[in-house]
């Protein structure tokens, strides 16, 4: 059975607008060249950074306090292992020497 000429008219319509709605598929996924992707970051940080909350200096102050004491916190256990262990190693190297003697 040959098919009227109409539904024939209509089926070659489809396949050229899925031709058709290919080609902006294809231009839409191809990424721009990197200095417009550069700038359009660029860009979006600066936007990004307007919207920031900025903290007052006395809040700046006082987290930079807190984070100075937690380091020095940290200095002194830190050193203190380091010191232990010095002492350990040197008492357990110092066992291998008496011995000897």
């Amino acid at each position: 059975m040959a098919k009227p000429n109409e539904v024939l008219e209509a089926e070659n319509k489809a396949k050229n607008v899925e031709k058709k709605a290919k080609k902006p598929e294809k231009d839409k996924n191809k990424k721009p060249n990197i200095f417009v992707r550069m700038g359009r970051k660029i860009k979006e940080t600066f936007m990004e950074l307007k919207r920031v909350t900025w903290p007052t200096l006395p809040q700046a102050l006082k987290a930079t306090g807190v984070v100075i004491v937690i380091v020095l916190i940290f200095l002194v256990v830190v050193t203190g292992v380091n010191f232990g262990f010095s002492k350990l190693l040197e008492l357990l190297s110092g066992l291998g020497t008496n011995l000897g003697a």
